[in-house]
């Protein structure tokens, strides 16, 4: 037997024994798991105060014919669904399109541009504007 030879076994058992708390701390640091389920804030953009009253002919309509932010260019009764030309929008969009009393269950908000519009529209609406489309439609998607 060589002298050196039990040195450079437990040389390699050092090493090996290493590598083995290594990959512990890494599979524990890696695997973590929860209880119960976590809940994140969402990022809902600004509040629209509950007092501030919001009409559909006089803050939502216009949304929809906005001068570089014209959704009525595809939706206009002949290219798009929903018609949300003046006029036509409210009997368009509500209920097919609208679930009074929850915005994240309709999916005229869930296809805002800048919400996840299917198709790039060239523009989005501000978070503002999203904001408060939100709000119109928590609040009851009135014809107001």
């Amino acid at each position: 037997m060589n002298v050196g030879e039990p040195y450079n076994k437990i040389k390699k058992m050092k090493r090996q024994f290493q590598l083995l708390v290594v990959a512990a701390l890494g599979l524990w640091n890696f695997s973590c798991y929860y209880d119960q389920d976590v809940e994140f804030p969402e990022a809902s953009g600004p509040e629209i105060p509950p007092d501030e009253e919001i009409s559909f002919q006089t803050d939502i309509e216009p949304l929809f014919s906005q001068s570089g932010k014209d959704c009525t260019v595809c939706h206009n009764g002949s290219v798009a669904n929903p018609d949300l030309r003046v006029g036509s929008a409210y009997g368009e969009i509500v209920p097919d399109y609208v679930v009074p009393g929850d915005a994240e269950g309709s999916e005229l908000f869930q296809k805002l541009p800048g919400n996840a519009h299917p198709i790039d529209a060239g523009f989005v609406l501000s978070s503002n504007e999203i904001a408060l489309i939100r709000a119109w439609i928590d609040r009851g998607a009135e014809n107001n």
